[in-house]
């Protein structure tokens, strides 16, 4: 069993993303949950995932980590997750509150007493740069990153630019230079991998979990049906997902480096055939069989919280 703590910003696609892993509790084991701020700010996110967990009677471990970037000032983008960060379900104020240690001191502690554990970043990487910065001795205990961000030949919030990467390139830049493996999965995998509105639109005929990623699907889904499309990648599902199936997946191994300077150009993860840095981008994936596991993990999910 691989052992992963999440770092996220939920986001309605980050909770998407832990119900994947909560599908497959044979593979993956949760220790924690980290939140950052990216989507919103990290009172909101932090909130979310607590407010999810409420309403399903998870007990996973939350810890927060920092409301801003290390250099730029913090945007988040209420555009595509609303005013709360994850616009759409209507759920009580959390009861739950977060634990008391910050979350790098929550990765030293958890890495100090583990053998490997898995880091799925679904969020700009500013937490975890900073614990690799304070506790660089604790690097050989990640046995990978894999994480959502970046694009081999666009971008999402500039022209060449995702907004994980750009909302924080510098720790960007001290991820992928750390020597700690990497798995990227970028816009093009994430796009290969996007579901239909139509199948979001059965979530409504399904149990708890199905019902609630319907509520999520329908204001996530907004910013696909007011541009005429007929589907929408769930970003952060894709590095879960590579967890579980790698044979899903195109990839190759290569180098990433971060702008940092360009004007126009600044988070754009430049991607190149491998000299020796161990890191792997996610190209394309096989979106029937991809979807199929994110459909599965929510009706397995709908029969444990029925």
């Amino acid at each position: 069993m691989r052992k992963i703590i999440i770092d996220c910003d939920p986001g309605h696609d980050d909770i998407m993303a832990v119900f994947t892993a909560l599908a497959h509790a044979e593979e993956l084991e949760i220790l924690g949950i980290t939140t950052v701020s990216g989507n919103q700010t990290l009172a909101k996110v932090t909130a979310n995932i607590l407010k999810v967990q409420d309403y399903f009677g998870l007990h996973i471990p939350v810890c927060m980590g920092y409301d801003s970037p290390i250099i730029k000032p913090r945007e988040v983008q209420p555009a595509a997750h609303g005013e709360s960060g994850m616009d759409g379900p209507v759920l009580p104020d959390p009861v739950s509150k977060p634990q008391p240690e910050h979350a790098l001191d929550y990765l030293r502690r958890t890495l100090e007493t583990e053998d490997k554990v898995t880091l799925v970043a679904l969020a700009p990487l500013t937490n975890i740069a900073l614990f690799l910065k304070t506790y660089p001795h604790l690097a050989g205990k990640i046995e990978c990153i894999a994480m959502m961000g970046g694009a081999v030949n666009g971008g999402n919030i500039q022209k060449k630019s995702e907004f994980n990467i750009w909302q924080d390139p510098e720790a960007a830049a001290i991820v992928f230079a750390s020597g700690v493996p990497v798995v990227m999965a970028g816009l093009e995998v994430c796009n290969a991998g996007s579901i239909l509105l139509s199948e979001a639109e059965e979530f409504r005929h399904g149990g708890k979990v199905s019902k609630f990623c319907y509520d999520l699907m329908k204001f996530y889904g907004l910013y696909a049906v007011n541009r005429g499309w007929d589907r929408t990648p769930i970003f952060d599902i894709t590095p879960v997902i590579w967890l579980l199936y790698p044979e899903l997946f195109k990839a190759e191994q290569m180098d990433v480096d971060i702008e940092l300077n360009g004007e126009f150009t600044r988070g754009m993860t430049v991607c190149t055939p491998t000299t020796g840095r161990p890191h792997t981008v996610l190209l394309d994936t096989d979106r029937e069989a991809f979807i199929g596991v994110f459909l599965a993990a929510l009706k397995k999910l709908d029969q444990i919280y029925a």
